[in-house]
């Protein structure tokens, strides 16, 4: 154990990051978030999801700094009367589930298909990217709005409200995996030219092992680089939907639902509703980016200094 860590605290990567002071505080924001979200009903000060909690008559209450504002709404209530800092805490967890489900989703699909199309090549390979390209074209609300539809002619509202977060997660996913899938075929192409992967075929591996146990763990730099921006763009794409009402239902509180909730209130006075989430999406998506680009260049060959 002594020995492992030893390695871990002199390797480029653990030295580059207590160096990097962006990345340090980014890294502690982003763990504080995290906690905050999944452990949201041990610190939340209210359950949004129990309506005998709910009064009505506290609806738009301003912050507790504010004239009208109360220390039993720190932040405010929204127009229902639920507390402002308790929906942003369980929509965050939402939207945090939502992000990290999708891009799960992604890299499956991805990852599989990247390593078929880059190993074996050929009539399949084209087929494959023409795929990804045809997928590529539409954007994810397109995806969304078609989903969406077909879902609600079959199920019903009620139905699709109970699914919203597992629909949103594979409308993402369903949109996002050409982005893996390209760049782990690019990886393949390179890494199956290789040495090792020669000695692999002259053994007599099958290609499901090569391909799973030598090719795949040589492509993870770049797989874990492009996960971390994929879970900050799969959070973005379900505050959008959210917001344009193809998401998460205004019962089921994420931030981009809180966001849209509160829109039509941002200039009766009532700012609060809409402000507090949306500087909260705008600060874990941008701690993620800020960690997604040192991850980048700490990963990157060419900036590897020994």
């Amino acid at each position: 154990m002594k020995t492992k860590w030893h390695k871990i605290k002199n390797s480029y990567f653990f030295h580059s990051f207590i160096h990097d002071k962006v990345a340090i505080i980014s890294f502690i924001v982003l763990i504080i978030l995290l906690c905050c979200g999944f452990f949201a009903p041990l610190i939340a000060p209210h359950n949004p999801y129990d309506t005998t909690t709910i009064d009505v008559m506290d609806a738009e209450t301003p912050p507790v700094w504010m004239d009208g504002g109360t220390s039993k709404f720190l932040l405010g209530t929204d127009d229902q009367g639920r507390d402002i800092l308790s929906t942003m805490l369980y929509g965050m967890r939402v939207s945090l589930l939502i992000g990290l489900g999708a891009v799960i989703l992604q890299a499956f699909l991805g990852v599989i298909i990247g390593l078929i199309a880059g190993y074996f090549g050929g009539k399949l390979d084209a087929l494959l990217m023409r795929l990804a390209d045809v997928q590529l074209s539409f954007s994810t609300l397109m995806v969304a709005i078609f989903i969406s539809a077909i879902f609600q002619a079959f199920f019903g509202i009620n139905k699709y409200e109970e699914m919203a977060v597992p629909f949103l997660i594979v409308v993402i996913g369903l949109a996002e995996w050409p982005q893996y899938a390209r760049t782990v075929r690019a990886s393949v192409l390179a890494e199956k030219k290789k040495e090792y992967v020669e000695a692999a075929k002259v053994i007599g591996f099958g290609s499901g092992r090569i391909m799973w146990r030598h090719i795949l763990p040589n492509t993870l730099s770049p797989i874990l680089v492009i996960s971390t921006i994929q879970v900050a763009n799969a959070i973005m794409s379900e505050a959008a939907l959210s917001f344009l009402g193809l998401g998460m239902p205004v019962t089921k509180p994420s931030l981009g639902s809180l966001i849209n909730a509160g829109f039509e209130y941002i200039f009766s006075g009532s700012w609060w509703i809409t402000i507090f989430p949306g500087i909260l999406l705008v600060i874990l998506i941008l701690v993620i980016n800020l960690l997604g680009d040192w991850l980048r260049d700490v990963l990157n060959p060419k900036l590897y200094k020994g």
